[in-house]
């Protein structure tokens, strides 16, 4: 069981298992809505459960996905296709240690220009 929140602690989960991996998004949305890359996990949206969620709001981001966010203090936190059982949840809002390795690049074709990836993990260009 991992825990979690966002920066002011208005929005707080556990999660029963996550992915046991990390995939870093370059897509410009991410990068948009998080000011550089996004690292998510993922979990069955049937194991997250909320113990503090008054701050929480979606965002629909495009017509297939929606994005979890606290409305207090504007932490990114989920990424959910619509009605899917699945969901990804940022690996930063995450409480220490989670035990996950980043697994790979997506999105690598919309990547900013002011950064490389040299860490030599699967990239993909799309995804």
């Amino acid at each position: 069981m991992l825990s979690g929140r966002c920066e002011c602690g208005k929005v707080r989960f556990e999660v029963e298992t996550v992915s046991g991996t990390v995939t870093a998004c370059h897509c410009t949305q991410c990068r948009r809505l998080s000011g550089h890359l996004w690292a998510v996990t993922h979990a069955p949206m049937a194991g997250l459960h909320f113990s503090h969620d008054e701050s929480l709001a979606w965002y629909a981001s495009s017509d297939f996905a929606k994005r979890g966010f606290c409305r207090s203090c504007g932490s990114n936190l989920f990424y959910r296709l619509n009605d899917e059982d699945e969901i990804a949840i940022a690996a930063g809002c995450l409480d220490a240690p989670t035990g996950l390795k980043l697994e790979k690049h997506i999105f690598v074709k919309d990547k900013g220009d002011y950064y490389e990836i040299t860490d030599g993990l699967p990239q993909m260009q799309r995804f």
